[in-house]
């Protein structure tokens, strides 16, 4: 599991990988088990997560207790509830596995630690933010113009992996669909 982490660190740093073992030495692999939450709301954040395998859900509750799902996060990504771990004041979101998962979590201690101590580390949690920030507003600024329709063909171009990996319902919840609109859509495809 560490050997993906440090793979996926290499590639952003180049050859600026002098205190990589540092780095990798500060996390704690976690297997979690399907439909377990690692954050809720009104908790407080304790851990960034990488990913090495398996599937996250990041969602609110609407005041029906219906699910509005803001991403689900796959191998090879970070997920946190960031502003929470930074700030320590609780979660407004919920993050929850979709799968059995495979992942390492660092928590405010370490993750200052090697911030304060390690450059790069700093430049790979920039590199994080920035990732974060513009698939964000990517996703928000296309679905707000796209049909429900079109919505499904983005995630069958951008994200096809979705579709026959995670239930419909969740996948309706990060498109912003009624579950059955998205049934009755994607068989129309």
């Amino acid at each position: 599991m560490i050997d993906i982490l440090k793979q996926h660190i290499m590639s952003r740093l180049g050859s600026k990988t002098d205190q990589l073992d540092t780095v990798l030495n500060s996390f704690t692999p976690l297997n979690i088990d399907r439909n377990k939450f690692l954050v809720q709301e009104g908790e407080v954040c304790r851990h960034v997560y990488f990913i090495a395998k398996g599937c996250l859900q990041v969602f609110v509750y609407d005041n029906d207790m219906n699910e509005t799902t803001r991403d689900i996060v796959t191998e090879g990504n970070w997920c946190s509830e960031l502003m929470s771990f930074g700030s320590g004041n609780p979660a407004t979101e919920n993050i929850r596995t979709v799968e059995p998962s495979e992942l390492l979590a660092i928590d405010i201690q370490g993750f200052q630690k090697m911030m304060n101590t390690v450059p790069q580390f700093d430049q790979v949690y920039r590199q994080i933010l920035e990732t974060s920030y513009a698939n964000s507003v990517y996703r928000i600024n296309t679905f707000v113009s796209l049909s429900a329709l079109d919505r499904i063909k983005w995630l069958m171009n951008f994200r096809p992996n979705l579709m026959t990996r995670v239930p419909g319902k969740l996948i309706a919840s990060y498109l912003g669909i009624n579950k059955d609109v998205f049934s009755r859509l994607k068989a129309r495809l």
